[in-house]
């Protein structure tokens, strides 16, 4: 029986993992893979461009180019490990407040007198310990991540304001703030966009072509399942934390070059943004489904949507509705299918017929399967 069992679970995490790497039949399939949800992140990524175009000649300029990908770079960084942790159906909201705390201790080593190279990686090494926190809590405890993070977000924030109070330290070298502000060499894309496009592809193949990545969404697909498999899902669960924190930690470091300012209230409310990308790119909010691809293509819209609303004069207030819209819409439009499912099933729980009574005059079914 217990082989039976295993045998079960195996092929319950298996199945939609085969399915999703099975090659793409001719005709009907075809078709299918067309109307993905990248294929319409393309098109909206298009047709962002397009507004911004119809608003100023110079839109397409390589120094706009430039500041879009200098407005949305560690925004973009932080999305890369909170995919992984949504595929797995969990949630990180500390991010913003993780960048804002290596901000402010970055500042207070260096106003300290600290060497910058040895301040940087004292703030990476507490990003590693904040991105343990969160894992420890939510495998080790088994609390509820969306719970454990917004604890940890108010956290992090108030050691960032006890720690520098109102106070901001600027007089960073300039090699350092060089970096916030100048193009790559040989290109005119921004320092923090290029990490993230080598980042992203680290993420792809690990995400899309290894035995790591297959186990991220057999968790997302069915954690019980994935557990009896033998995937060590608390493990892995407790690294992407890991990982997050670190990522997010270094996002406050470029943070701070970009400004060449630390404050306490770095980045503040920069996680909803950070959601945002994450699920417009179609990384399902129930877990086990989503692709790098999708994230890096979210931010692009972001990114080029944001500067033509800028150019057209368009209030900071409403920016935020029109996130605001496309995170409802990122959360509805991909997850159609499965939120019906779930409000069928929910209906068929509280019907008469559906619920857990039989009806009168039959006998329930004692009998094994």
């Amino acid at each position: 029986m217990a082989r039976d069992l295993a045998r079960d679970v195996t092929r319950d995490v298996a199945e939609p993992v085969a399915v999703a790497a099975a090659p793409s039949a001719p005709g009907p399939a075809r078709w299918r893979s067309l109307l993905r949800w990248e294929s319409a992140l393309v098109v909206l990524l298009l047709a962002s461009i397009w507004i911004g175009a119809g608003t100023s000649e110079n839109y397409l300029s390589s120094i706009n180019v430039f500041f879009i990908g200098l407005n949305v770079g560690e925004i973009a960084i932080m999305a890369l490990p909170l995919m992984l942790i949504v595929v797995t159906g969990e949630i990180d909201l500390s991010v913003a407040s993780m960048l804002g705390l290596s901000s402010t201790l970055l500042g207070l080593l260096f106003r300290s007198g600290w060497p910058l190279w040895l301040a940087v990686a004292t703030c990476l090494a507490v990003g590693l310990l904040g991105g343990a926190l969160n894992g420890l809590l939510i495998t080790g405890l088994g609390l509820p991540s969306i719970a454990v993070t917004i604890g940890t977000l108010t956290l992090f924030r108030g050691i960032a304001e006890v720690l520098l109070e109102s106070d901001s330290v600027t007089g960073f070298p300039a090699s350092a703030t060089n970096i916030g502000v100048l193009p790559v060499p040989g290109t005119q894309l921004a320092t923090s966009i290029v990490i993230f496009l080598v980042l992203a592809a680290v993420y792809a193949v690990v995400l899309h072509a290894s035995p790591l990545g297959r186990s991220i969404f057999a968790i997302g697909l069915q954690e019980e399942a994935a557990f009896f498999a033998g995937i060590r899902v608390r493990r892995i669960k407790f690294g992407l934390y890991v990982m997050s924190g670190l990522i997010c930690s270094f996002a406050g470091v470029l943070w701070t070059f970009r400004f060449a300012t630390s404050r306490f209230d770095a980045g503040t409310g920069l996680e909803l943004n950070v959601v945002a990308i994450v699920l417009l790119g179609g990384v399902s909010i129930f877990g086990g489904r989503g692709s790098v691809l999708g994230v890096v293509l979210a931010v692009g819209i972001m990114g080029s949507l944001q500067l033509a609303l800028t150019l057209i004069n368009v209030a900071p207030q409403v920016q935020n509705i029109i996130t605001g819209v496309l995170l409802l819409a990122s959360v509805v439009v991909p997850n159609g299918a499965e939120i019906g499912r779930r409000l069928m099933a929910a209906a068929r729980r509280t019907s008469p017929s559906g619920g857990g009574v039989p009806p009168a005059g039959t006998e329930p079914n004692t009998h094994p399967a």
